[in-house]
């Protein structure tokens, strides 16, 4: 086989660069809270098509600027890096999902425009450079303290999510960067990068994490006013999230002590559409 039949296409190499997985379950989590909110069939289909913009945006961008540190440690399994995507056509086309995701926004109001653009800004911010200071976590607690309201700002009577709901999408928010970035420590130890989970190290990354999760459940289930549905999302959460705690203290945090995490990440953020 040659080189040229062997290389990836350009829409595949595209969807390699935009971290397909958070890209998805973010864009899912939108279409679960849009319908909770009871937003109908059209606000719904431009709220998600402008989330799943904006999140193509965020994973090329991210990939763009950190081509040469990734090659640097040998991550050559991304387009960019590997060579099968340019760090100039992936900033291109994430500047133009970033105008997308704003444009997309528009007609749900000023309001939601506002706080995707907000939103946005913050997660490029990281991707710029915020993520190798102490203050790394700040981007995903606004970005995602904001994501909770996208829903309700996008109905013909716009209005802020409530309090709980925000808090409990900041810890959400909080859990995804302390354990995504704990799982790549050396790498980016090695590239200078020295965000706020390289300074407390895996273990205490792990347990704040695990630890703000319990906080959101608890947010989600008083602020929600409790009820059964209610009630079994919230042990599950705190369970899991004890567990993680439990592991993180005992041992050398693992790989499973990572998935622990993200599940009872996922679990809170079922808990936030459920309520």
């Amino acid at each position: 086989m040659s080189d040229a039949s062997a290389k990836p296409s350009l829409v595949r190499s595209l969807w390699g660069a935009t971290h397909p997985g958070p890209t998805l379950v973010v864009t899912t989590l939108s279409l679960a809270l849009g319908v909770a909110a009871g937003l109908e069939p059209g606000r719904l289909g431009l709220l998600v098509v402008a989330v799943f913009a904006g999140q193509v945006s965020v994973g090329l961008s991210n990939d763009a600027i950190d081509a040469a540190r990734d090659l640097a440690v040998g991550r050559t399994d991304k387009p960019v890096a590997g060579g099968a995507l340019t760090p100039e056509r992936a900033l291109a086309v994430a500047v133009a999902s970033v105008v997308l995701a704003v444009v997309l926004s528009a007609p749900l109001g000023a309001g939601l425009v506002a706080a995707h653009a907000i939103a946005l800004a913050s997660a490029w911010a990281y991707n710029a450079g915020m993520k190798s200071t102490p203050f790394s976590i700040a981007p995903f607690l606004l970005s995602f303290g904001l994501f909770p309201s996208f829903a309700p700002l996008s109905l013909p009577q716009p209005a802020l999510a409530a309090p709980w709901a925000s808090l409990a999408g900041a810890a959400l928010g909080a859990a995804v960067h302390l354990t995504n970035v704990v799982r790549d420590l050396d790498d980016d130890r090695a590239t200078g990068v020295r965000g706020l989970p390289h300074r407390l190290g895996a273990r205490a990354s792990v347990v704040l994490a695990a630890a703000g999760i319990v906080v959101g459940g608890v947010a989600v289930f008083l602020g929600a006013g409790g009820g059964v549905v209610a009630a079994v999302f919230f042990v599950a959460v705190v369970a899991v999230a004890g567990v993680t705690i439990v592991l993180a203290l005992s041992r050398t945090p693992g790989r499973a002590v990572f998935r622990l995490t993200m599940l009872a990440a996922l679990l809170l953020a079922a808990q936030l559409v459920v309520t």
